[in-house]
């Protein structure tokens, strides 16, 4: 099942289009790796094919009415702050109110699922703490499973790792691999290479704000496109795990 279509979609600043006619589709089971320089465009693509911008083609999202992308889609910015002294718990049930009536208080189902992704984060013990006191790692924790409690079939995420130790790191990738694995679907940026193809069942690659490759991993990630994309000089080394990606210098 087909979870997000996009077609054409183009946003702009000025007239300089930033994303330029990608098109592109995530199905149920997937976690897709959107990978590319600072600059390509990831950002602008996850917020454009969410309607966070105004932009020219087609998003299934972005044609939705809030609440009901709310209920489809969860989102998770690259700028991740905290900013009122609530308790870890209070923060991460803020992803209940698309479901929750006005003033409502949370169920059984609300609660179920805000524990259940407090303990997908390694939250539980830190459930009567105050957020904003918090490391910036952990600040981050709480915040994606704020979005986990959301319990969307998509979740989009925009960096998601940035800033977290390598066992977070991993620890967070393993957590959208099992969404996927569950029947949901994830699509995030990454800037890990070697984590993207580890953890993703399929990469997106956009430079200049066009989609330039789309495919398994092993397809997409390869020493010709690290020349052409990211201007790297890398080795691919097969691995147990996957491929690790060695740089070896900037090509100019």
């Amino acid at each position: 099942m087909t979870l997000l279509s996009v077609h054409n979609l183009t946003v702009r600043r000025g007239e300089c289009p930033v994303v330029d006619n990608a098109s592109f589709s995530i199905a149920q089971g997937e976690c897709v790796g959107l990978i590319g320089p600072n600059g390509a465009g990831k950002t602008s693509l996850l917020r454009g094919a969410l309607g966070l911008l105004p932009h020219g083609g087609r998003s299934t999202l972005s044609d939705l009415p809030a609440r009901d992308r709310a209920a489809q889609a969860a989102w998770l910015p690259q700028t991740r702050e905290i900013a009122w002294p609530m308790s870890v718990e209070r923060v991460v049930a803020l992803g209940r109110l698309p479901y929750l009536a006005r003033g409502a208080s949370l169920g059984t189902e609300d609660e179920k699922a805000v524990n259940a992704a407090m303990s997908r984060m390694g939250l539980t013990n830190f459930r009567t703490r105050i957020a904003t006191q918090l490391s910036g790692g952990e600040q981050a924790r709480v915040l994606i499973a704020r979005t986990l409690a959301q319990e969307t079939p998509l979740l989009l995420a925009d960096e998601p790792i940035a800033g977290l130790d390598p066992a977070a790191q991993i620890a967070t990738l393993e957590v959208f691999q099992t969404l996927a694995q569950e029947g949901r679907a994830v699509f995030t940026s990454l800037h890990d290479l070697s984590l993207a193809a580890r953890y993703c069942t399929r990469l997106v690659v956009i430079h200049q704000g066009r989609i330039v490759a789309d495919g398994p991993c092993d397809d997409v990630l390869t020493e010709d496109m690290l020349a052409d994309v990211f201007r790297l000089r890398a080795t691919i080394v097969p691995t147990p795990t996957g491929p690790l990606v060695q740089a070896m210098g900037v090509l100019t």
